[in-house]
């Protein structure tokens, strides 16, 4: 049986081997609308982090902004238990994996070091109520973006494209698409797109839900589900926890566009992320975030996708 004590140290046992090849977060900064910014004195940390990317010059009109710069440091939304994403580490409890590098390189922007971030545990559930509320300034944390929830929040992005996939056992030889979990006991995370791709797709399927993929994990390990489904690499990073036990059935059936979640009607910081994202996937730092997350595991870096500045309506 693989109960949480087993799956704890699996990821613990990942989270140290991905810490070599991530950069790491805290504090700092301030400012004022359309003024210059403040003596780049981060740029130094910025350059220890191996990353291209420099502060800010200059920054539009937006609350949000004017709000980070105030406090002194950039507050982050993203998941604690997502192996190559969001993963806490055991160690030194560092966050790391591609979309805290992504903050880390917002962080950037704004202060001139990927230092000033302070990051706050959020499942797929709390992603809309803690922007909402306030309590985080942007949620990075394997964040699709789609018309409903931008109804509710605004995004900048997309700055990854994943597709959902299928994880079983690895000698389970029944399941070779989303048809065939019609019927099966099928876990996934409460309020993702996950769970509604799933309910589209395979209506007869007995949909268990929870609130993290790592619990996914821990039931399917244990026999009380036949399935996890999710964005592909996010089953990949369970996976890599588990190589001899699960597999990927490999038959995605969405297009899943990661987003950065921000406070809805702030156009001038979503522009800001916007351009900031721009700027990586050109100067190389988004491929670098890439490799040195993500790309342990994956076999190619893909090629940087389209953002999208659609107008909020």
């Amino acid at each position: 049986m693989f109960r949480r004590s087993r799956i704890s140290v699996r990821v613990a046992s990942a989270a140290v081997g991905l810490a070599t090849a991530l950069t790491l977060a805290a504090c700092g900064g301030s400012g004022d609308d359309k003024s210059p910014a403040a003596a780049p004195a981060g740029d130094a940390a910025a350059a220890a982090s191996g990353y291209k990317l420099t502060q800010a010059t200059t920054f539009p009109a937006s609350p949000t902004l004017d709000k980070i710069r105030q406090r002194g440091e950039l507050v982050v939304g993203t998941k604690f238990d997502q192996p190559l994403f969001g993963l806490q580490n055991p160690t030194n409890s560092k966050i790391e994996g591609f979309d805290a590098e992504i903050a880390r390189l917002v962080s950037i922007r704004i202060f001139g070091s990927p230092d000033k971030v302070k990051f706050v545990e959020s499942v797929s559930k709390n992603r809309e109520p803690f922007l909402q509320q306030g309590r985080v300034d942007i949620v990075a944390a394997t964040y699709t973006i789609n018309d409903a929830r931008k109804k509710l929040v605004d995004f900048a992005g997309p700055y990854y494209v994943a597709g959902q996939d299928i994880m079983v056992k690895s000698d389970n030889t029944a399941i070779k698409g989303v048809a065939d979990l019609n019927g099966k006991k099928v876990c996934t995370a409460e309020g993702s797109t996950s769970e509604k791709n799933l309910r589209a797709q395979a209506p007869t399927a007995d949909v268990v839900l929870v609130d993290t993929y790592s619990a996914c994990a821990e039931q399917l390990t244990d026999g009380r589900v036949d399935a996890v489904t999710t964005d592909n690499v996010v089953l990949l990073g369970l996976i890599s926890q588990a190589k001899d036990d699960f597999k990927l059935v490999g038959t995605t059936f969405t297009s899943e566009p990661y987003g950065i979640g921000l406070p809805k009607g702030d156009d001038g910081f979503r522009a800001f992320l916007n351009d900031t994202l721009e700027e990586i996937f050109k100067n190389g730092d988004w491929a670098a975030a890439f490799t040195s997350t993500v790309g342990t595991v994956a076999t190619a870096t893909p090629a940087t996708p389209t953002i999208d500045r659609y107008l909020a309506g």
